[in-house]
């Protein structure tokens, strides 16, 4: 046998060897893009995101990590900031704990509707507040995740017209002052507790209510420890799909412009989801033996309306801002 090697081809496995010691190894593996959220796995936002990453497979390989597995509410912004973590579904009242003019998106009876959302965030006017948010959180927002309008739901059978209905009722909010002021706003007492312990808290009576959209109480079973559902439609619910600065930076413009576009797509089909299971759930919940009725939506809106004005966020409001957004058609 001839174990002989001429020059030339000593030579050409030299260059493939160089060749592929200067690539980067992300173009060997493609790097991985860690997500932490507090939804479940049962959540239609769970599906949206394996969507999103099916369709970048081909560039990143995104890791999920659902209920809160990874970091708990309320801490997966600071984790982006410090390079912990790559991806997450951002709360509104988050960012505005570090950017108090987003304390406005916050607001009860902000938006109307799921359309009205996606169109503030098309709009200058989201353009603008993305911006503020962007530059002081060097973080990049992708996008809105609309997951339905928050209603109240309670242990009991006690009927609620107006928000004075509300007074003294303990009504489960997520940690954190903005989350507070929305419960105050509808009239009622507010006691923070994280949302994985929702269910707990209804069953044992630490709480008497809680506030989310009919998907999630749809999701987490709350209706199995409710007796009614006061559709208040307070809140249209969003979050912001965001990306960590250090991750979005490392890729070629035509890579950030192929991962926005599946975001957005993924985001599109998941608002239309939410919308069509909405529309569905709150007879599913009446044949399941809940009360599910509509209160004097006018007088929550003027109480919660008041409210807000006086309180000290309304002062943080970019001037304008709010006469603007509710102008948009």
């Amino acid at each position: 046998m001839n174990h002989s090697i001429d020059r030339r081809t000593l030579l050409g496995a030299g260059g493939a060897l160089a060749a592929s010691a200067i690539l980067p190894a992300w173009a060997q593996t493609p790097p991985t893009i860690r997500f932490a959220a507090v939804f479940s796995d049962k959540d239609i936002r769970a599906e949206m995101m394996n969507m999103l990453a099916k369709d970048v497979a081909a560039d990143f390989k995104m890791e999920m990590h659902l209920n809160s597995t990874l970091f708990r509410q309320g801490t997966e912004l600071v984790a982006l900031q410090r390079d912990n973590l790559e991806m997450g579904n951002i709360a509104p009242q988050d960012i505005s704990k570090q950017v108090p003019a987003w304390s406005l998106l916050t607001s009860a009876y902000l938006f109307r509707d799921a359309n009205h959302l996606t169109q503030f965030f098309a709009s200058d006017l989201g353009s603008q507040m993305k911006k503020i948010a962007e530059d002081q959180l060097k973080v990049k927002i992708l996008g809105p995740t609309f997951f339905g309008t928050r209603h109240v739901g309670l242990k009991g059978k006690k009927k609620i017209t107006v928000p004075a209905d509300l007074a003294g009722v303990k009504l489960r909010m997520p940690p954190g002052e903005t989350w507070q002021l929305l419960g105050r706003s509808l009239g009622a007492n507010p006691t923070p507790m994280a949302y994985a312990e929702t269910y707990t808290g209804l069953q044992t009576g630490a709480i008497d209510g809680q506030d989310n959209p009919l998907p999630n109480v749809q999701n987490m079973k709350f209706y199995e420890v409710m007796g009614e559902i006061v559709l208040t439609s307070h809140l249209v619910a969003f979050d912001v799909l965001t990306i960590n600065m250090k991750t979005w930076n490392s890729m070629a413009p035509a890579k950030q412009k192929a991962f926005q576009a599946a975001a957005d797509k993924a985001m599109a089909w998941s608002a239309a989801e939410h919308t069509k299971r909405e529309a569905d759930l709150a007879e599913s919940f009446r044949k399941a033996g809940l009360d599910v009725y509509v209160p004097n939506i006018n007088a929550f809106r003027d109480h919660a309306q008041k409210v807000y004005l006086a309180s000290d966020d309304a002062k943080n409001w970019p001037a304008g801002m709010l006469d603007k957004i509710n102008a948009l058609k």
